[in-house]
């Protein structure tokens, strides 16, 4: 296939090499652009983490891991492009780390067998695998978020919000967008009032008027699904604003240090949801100190180690590479094919004692994927800002979404999907 002169394409030809050997993953990611603040970190810890497994264990099963850059500036015709130019090279899985994208590459991955991998973004009826086989996004998904986000406030009232008015910031665009319908549920399930505040991309740096607006309707609580400088500057107007920041909670994609070191000690108290520990203290950072950063092999300056993003990459590329053994151990065979790679993420099981075995003891929660079930278990932690440490700190054990909402609501969004597009269900 001819590739098209654009400027996607041609970064992946050069980076990747024609005929492809040991196992091929494809990084869709962003270092330009006004989100690379995020895709940076996010890819650092991905690759670093891959090139330790090179390092330490000679790759996955005894076969290497060749990581395929493709730049995408966050922007989805780019990433479309970047899937094109790659998926020939004998890619195993696509993470687009965009939802943008990912819907794009729904189709695409799903009538050409190659699992698509959206971890805690994307699109969120994807975690009913009866109706998309071939996609994923475990450990949690958008509406998993919004539940536990409504879960966390009503611990803080004993169990009761009715009356009680919620506002949701969010991206003007499909990621933004995902939490609404939940929303709407529980709001009729629990009473309270809830609105919706879109902040289109071009104003994400100037978010005055609608800062204004949210401090005349007087929300208790305010829910944010953001990314990039959106965050910084939400988080600074709702100082502004004096809106208590403990009342401020936003999805994992809004809770990095990007998103409160702006603000300084102004940001003390907000919260975010996560899906991992922040922080250094797993033993995973002392193997990437002596196999990656003491080689001069890091993948950046290794300034972003331990930060929220990029263990956010490093917690993904574990995920992976664990879903990659589980292919080899259900087909027998190292150099696995991208069916087969489907088959490891749909029969992954992530355990405490998997977890601390790859060095990252109690560092995510632990979950198993179906036929069914392709989302995971659904859980995730709390985590506040603490402005003085200038560290993320987890405030709350696990908490688990409503999962017979969420799996009803996700049900009847995947036979939509599936009627518009003429899918039947498979048989789990």
């Amino acid at each position: 296939m001819k590739l098209k002169a654009t400027a996607a394409a041609l970064i992946c030809a050069l980076a990747a090499p024609v005929a492809h050997a040991d196992l091929v993953i494809p990084w869709l990611g962003y270092r330009t652009g006004p989100f690379s603040p995020g895709g940076i970190p996010t890819g650092d810890g991905f690759h670093d983490y891959m090139t330790l497994l090179n390092e330490r264990d000679g790759g996955i099963g005894g076969v290497r891991v060749q990581v395929i850059d493709c730049e995408t500036a966050y922007n989805t015709q780019k990433g479309v492009e970047c899937y094109e130019s790659t998926k020939g090279q004998g890619s195993l899985v696509y993470q687009p780390l965009s939802t943008g994208i990912t819907y794009q590459l729904i189709p695409k991955g799903t009538a050409e067998g190659i699992p698509i991998l959206s971890s805690g973004y994307g699109r969120t009826a994807a975690a009913n695998g009866r109706y998309f086989p071939w996609v994923f996004n475990f450990p949690a998904h958008y509406w998993d978020g919004a539940s536990i986000a409504i879960k966390h406030i009503l611990d803080l009232n004993g169990g009761d919000i009715a009356g009680k008015k919620v506002t949701l910031v969010h991206l003007n665009a499909a990621y933004g967008r995902e939490p609404i319908p939940t929303l709407e549920e529980l709001a009729k399930i629990h009473g309270f009032e809830v609105d919706f505040v879109p902040i289109d991309f071009a104003s994400s740096q100037e978010q005055k008027s609608q800062w204004l607006d949210i401090r005349r309707k007087k929300p208790d609580y305010i829910l944010m699904w953001g990314w990039g400088i959106m965050n910084a500057v939400a988080v600074q107007e709702a100082a502004n604003i004096r809106f208590p920041l403990e009342n401020f909670i936003g999805i994992w994609w809004s809770g990095s240090e990007n998103d409160v070191l702006p603000a300084g000690e102004r940001a003390h108290g907000y919260k975010a949801l996560a899906l991992h520990r922040p922080g250094t203290d797993a033993p995973i950072f002392d193997d990437l100190q002596k196999h990656v950063f003491d080689k001069g092999l890091a993948s950046g300056t290794g300034e972003h180690s331990g930060t929220v993003l990029y263990n956010r990459g490093a917690y993904g590329a574990m995920l992976t590479a664990e879903a990659i053994k589980t292919a080899q151990e259900i087909h027998g065979v190292a150099d696995i094919t991208p069916a087969m790679m489907r088959d490891g993420l749909e029969n992954l099981v992530i355990t405490e004692e998997k977890m601390a075995a790859n060095g990252f003891p109690n560092f995510g929660p632990p979950f198993a994927v179906s036929c069914e079930n392709h989302g995971g278990d659904g859980k995730a932690w709390i985590q506040q800002w603490d402005a003085h440490a200038k560290e993320w700190k987890l405030v709350s054990d696990l908490i688990q979404s409503d999962k017979e909402l969420i799996n009803r609501l996700v049900l009847e969004d995947a036979e939509k999907y599936a009627a518009e597009n003429n899918i039947e269900p498979r048989e789990c």
